[in-house]
C-alpha cells in the first residue's frame, strides 16, 4: 500500500503562501490515489520555482534545461514504456522557452502527463510577464504594461486534439489531486494546466481572485465534444472553467510505432557487428 509518507517531506525554497505548496500536496495525493510507488515514477522538470517541485519528492527525477522537460520525458517514456513519466514546470518554461516542444508533444500523443504551474509570471527571475500574462499586466520589466496578447494553452491543446486536457486551481487541492490522477491514468498525452497564484510577483491573480471566478464543469458536460471544449477554453475570465475539459481515445504514439511494454527498448542489446556494417556503408 502506497502512502503519502513514501514520497517524503522536505524543506522547500518557496515563498511563504506560494501556490506551489498545495500543488505539491495534490501531486502526492494523486500518486497515492494511482497506487504508484516512488520507483515507478519519473519526474522531469525544467527551470523555475515550479520546476523545483520534484526536488521535494522521493521519486526518480531529471532536472534539465529551461523549456526542455518534454523532450527528455518523451525519450524516457519511449525507452521504458512501463515507467510513469510526468513532466512538470511553469508556464514560462513550458509555453515560452518550451513552446515548440509543447506543440510537438500534443501532436505525438506519447503516454505521459504534463503538469504546468500557470502563475502568469516568471517567478524565479523576479516577476517578468510570461506567455500567459494578460495584456497590459504591469511588472518591473514591463512598467508600461505587457504589450503581448496572452497564450491560451487550453485552447491550443484542444484544437490540436490532445488526448486529455484539464485545468485545475491550486486553491482546491482535492479537486486538483483527482484531475492529476485521472491525467496519469489516461492513455496518451495529458495536460493539467494549474491556475497558481504567485504571492510575491502577481498581485492581480490572487487566491481570492481565482475563487471568485473558477467554475467546476458539471456532470452534464461532455468532455469528448471538442467544439464545446473549445468554447469553454475561450470563455472570458469572469468564469474560468476547471475540470476535465477535453479527452479523446487517440492511440498513444508508442502503440503506433509498435513499442511493447513487456519488451522495453532500454533492455535491448546493440548488435555491434550489425552496427559496424551500417556505419561501414557510409565510407
Amino acid at each position: 500500500m502506497v502512502t503519502l509518507a513514501d514520497y517524503g517531506n522536505y524543506e522547500t525554497a518557496w515563498c511563504p503562501g506560494c501556490g506551489n505548496f498545495p500543488i505539491l500536496k495534490a501531486v502526492k495525493k494523486a500518486l497515492v490515489m494511482s497506487n504508484l510507488s516512488p520507483q515507478e515514477v519519473l519526474f522531469v522538470s525544467g527551470i523555475g520555482q515550479a520546476a523545483k517541485l520534484p526536488h521535494y519528492l522521493n521519486a526518480n527525477v531529471f532536472n534539465g534545461l529551461h523549456g526542455r522537460s518534454l523532450p527528455v520525458a518523451s525519450g524516457a517514456k519511449l525507452a521504458n514504456p512501463r515507467l510513469t513519466v510526468i513532466a512538470e514546470s511553469g508556464d514560462g518554461c513550458n509555453y515560452g522557452e518550451g513552446g515548440n516542444h509543447f506543440l510537438a508533444a500534443l501532436r505525438r500523443n506519447i503516454d505521459m502527463t504534463l503538469i504546468v504551474h500557470d502563475n502568469r509570471v516568471y517567478g524565479l527571475t523576479k516577476g517578468q510577464a510570461s506567455p500567459t500574462s494578460p495584456e497590459g499586466f504591469v511588472t518591473k520589466a514591463q512598467p508600461m504594461g505587457n504589450p503581448s496578447a496572452p497564450f491560451n494553452p487550453i485552447a491550443v491543446a484542444i484544437v490540436m486534439n490532445a488526448g486529455f486536457v484539464a485545468r485545475g486551481f491550486a486553491g482546491d487541492t482535492e479537486h486538483l489531486a483527482d484531475l492529476i490522477a485521472r491525467a496519469i491514468a489516461h492513455r496518451g498525452f495529458s495536460l493539467v494546466d494549474i491556475l497558481q497564484p504567485c504571492v510575491s510577483f502577481n498581485r492581480v491573480n490572487t487566491f481570492d481572485w481565482y475563487r471568485e471566478r473558477c467554475r467546476k464543469v458539471d456532470d452534464s458536460y461532455d468532455p469528448t465534444d471538442q467544439r464545446a471544449a473549445l468554447d469553454l477554453a475561450l470563455r472570458d475570465e469572469d468564469a474560468l472553467p476547471i475540470g476535465v475539459l477535453y479527452r479523446n481515445a487517440r492511440p498513444p504514439f508508442e502503440e503506433k510505432i509498435g513499442l511493447k511494454p513487456g519488451d522495453p527498448p532500454y533492455r535491448h542489446v546493440c548488435d555491434a557487428e550489425a552496427f559496424e556494417a551500417v556505419i561501414g556503408g557510409y565510407e
